[in-house]
């Protein structure tokens, strides 16, 4: 008895990683087409934020573009930020606060979150080996939860396991997630991180940078000007 499921298990391994193989290379494909769904309704979104620098830094950048989009079509809105992130979340509520206040929005319409830091300021590449995982876990918790259907980020450690765990998703067939990368404007001749691995590895569905000198280093990325 052991033998036949030993047996079957190695037919069957076979033949899920082909079938993974194949629904990779046409989430690869599909990643960036125009969506076949209603371009009117409510999308769920997640957005990503950083740290809080003396320009503003990350969160700055990514509440510049969140004021610019249509928030009825991009509602309920989830941000997140890391766990030792104070500030991040505190400027998206006064935003959220303010568009109920001038009766745009309801308080439904927004949800504020936290996920563990992948790696500290100065931690050791050995120790960041338990917390990288211990985040993306964390991550995949929080897309499942979630299941959004549009992601925004731009740049900081913390869209890296997000937006993984969103192709991961994608590539079972659990759930599909269009992936919005926008490179932070201090990126002038290379990508971040964050960016440069999101851009090798395809995840984003549509990758932007700020810099024309950076699209011709990165021909798949678009250029979308100063966005600040």
């Amino acid at each position: 008895m052991g033998l036949d499921a030993l047996a079957a298990a190695c037919c069957v391994l076979p033949v899920l990683i082909s079938l993974l193989a194949v629904r990779l290379v046409y989430v690869l494909w599909r990643s960036g087409q125009p969506s076949s769904g209603s371009p009117t309704a409510g999308l769920r979104c997640l957005i990503v934020l950083g740290s809080v620098g003396l320009l503003g830094g990350h969160t700055a950048e990514m509440m510049n573009i969140i004021t610019a989009v249509q928030k009825d079509r991009f509602t309920p809105r989830y941000y997140v930020a890391a766990l030792t992130d104070n500030m991040s979340l505190q400027k998206a509520q006064v935003y959220e606060q303010s568009l109920i206040q001038s009766g745009e929005e309801t308080i439904k319409n927004a949800h504020f979150m936290q996920i563990y830091r992948s790696r500290e300021v100065g931690q050791s590449y050995i120790t960041s080996i338990a917390t990288t995982l211990l985040a993306t876990l964390h991550a995949m918790w929080l897309v499942i939860r979630i299941r959004p259907q549009v992601i925004f980020c731009n740049g900081p450690g913390t869209c890296f396991p997000l937006c993984v765990s969103a192709f991961i998703l994608k590539v079972l067939g659990l759930g599909w997630s269009s992936i919005f990368y926008i490179e932070s404007i201090a990126r002038v001749k290379k990508l971040s991180l964050s960016g440069l691995l999101l851009y090798k590895l395809r995840i984003a569905d549509q990758f932007f940078v700020q810099w024309p000198q950076l699209q011709q280093q990165y021909p798949r990325a678009y250029c979308a000007g100063r966005l600040m």
